[in-house]
């Protein structure tokens, strides 16, 4: 565990349009500024930020049939991801750097080392110094977004070393996936991202389990978004009619290593949470209860991952 006493993080309710990747960048880069000027050193934005969490659109897509008007918004979506590295990934850095913080950013990736044809949802790590640490591709997409994004594999399951402790974490439902949880736990996350796109309030009861079972400081992190920061011009957008006008609340939250709840939850707004992290609360929090330590049985339970990189030609 790390020796540092405390660090000031900034999770970040950003307000988006969907399918606008250099509107994203730049609120990136600015609520990024805001977050160090208050202190902050660590900066977390949502799940899917850059490039958009495509919330009631369906892509013209049903069992056994895909509509051209679909496609055509598909293409418009994929033209709004970001290469990994890339010029928007760049300009993030940029702003890290300027700000000295460690900035955590969820986008979606368009696959550069394949055929191009594959979005991933990823969770980008950068560092103060403004490089590109590592990344995360979500596991296992939900339900409809099976349909518009790839699987990650055990390779990109990153952690960051920072001076102040451990970072790393999951993207929104893969927080469900007991083993995936485990295995952050084996690699000794102090600081547990949870980006998401769920704002549904029963989310914080896993935002605070998270935080009891790991032992560990999670950071909570949803968009706010309505349907009219939709684009006017989008094809299909009636679709968005039988939706709510806010389609997501938000709900970004803070929560320490004992389930206490430090900042948030932050509801029907944009907006910065801010809270100091006593790093030393971690090793106080384990006395009773380590997963990975003397609550575990491991003459008992053993978990393997697979953390090699999947390629689809051998």
């Amino acid at each position: 565990m790390s020796e540092a006493k405390s660090v000031r993080v900034a999770v970040v309710q950003a307000a988006a349009t969907p399918f606008d990747r250099d509107f994203a960048v730049d609120k990136v880069c600015e609520m990024t500024a805001q977050a160090a000027e208050q202190g902050a050193r660590l900066v977390l934005f949502p799940e899917a930020y850059v490039g958009g969490y495509p919330w009631g659109l369906s892509f013209g897509t049903v069992v056994g049939g895909r509509s051209e008007a679909g496609r055509r918004v598909w293409e418009r979506y994929w033209s709004a991801a970001v290469d990994v590295p890339g010029p928007e990934v760049a300009r993030m850095g940029e702003a890290a750097e300027a700000a000295g913080v460690h900035l955590c950013v969820g986008v979606i990736e368009r696959d550069s080392t394949y055929s191009g044809g594959t979005l991933f949802c990823t969770l980008l790590y950068i560092g103060p110094d403004g490089s590109l640490l590592g990344k995360h591709r979500k596991l296992k997409p939900t339900a409809a977004e099976r349909l518009i994004w790839g699987e990650g594999d055990g390779s990109t399951l990153t952690t960051v070393e920072a001076e102040y402790g451990t970072v790393g974490g999951l993207i929104c439902w893969e927080n469900y996936m007991p083993l995936a949880r485990m295995a952050m736990y084996g690699k000794g996350v102090e600081i547990y991202l949870a980006p998401t796109a769920d704002a549904r309030e029963r989310w914080q009861a896993t935002l605070q389990h998270i935080s009891l079972e790991g032992r560990c400081f999670v950071l909570g992190c949803n968009q706010y978004v309505h349907r009219d920061m939709y684009p006017e011009d989008l094809e299909m957008r009636e679709e968005l009619e039988s939706w709510p006008e806010v389609l997501s609340r938000g709900g970004s939250a803070i929560y320490g290593p004992l389930g206490e709840l430090l900042a948030g939850p932050l509801w029907e707004q944009e907006g910065t949470l801010i809270a100091d992290l006593d790093m030393s609360a971690i090793a106080r929090s384990k006395f009773d209860f380590d997963v990975t330590g003397h609550y575990a049985r491991p003459d008992v339970f053993k978990l393997e991952v697979d953390e090699s990189s999947r390629s689809p030609v051998q």
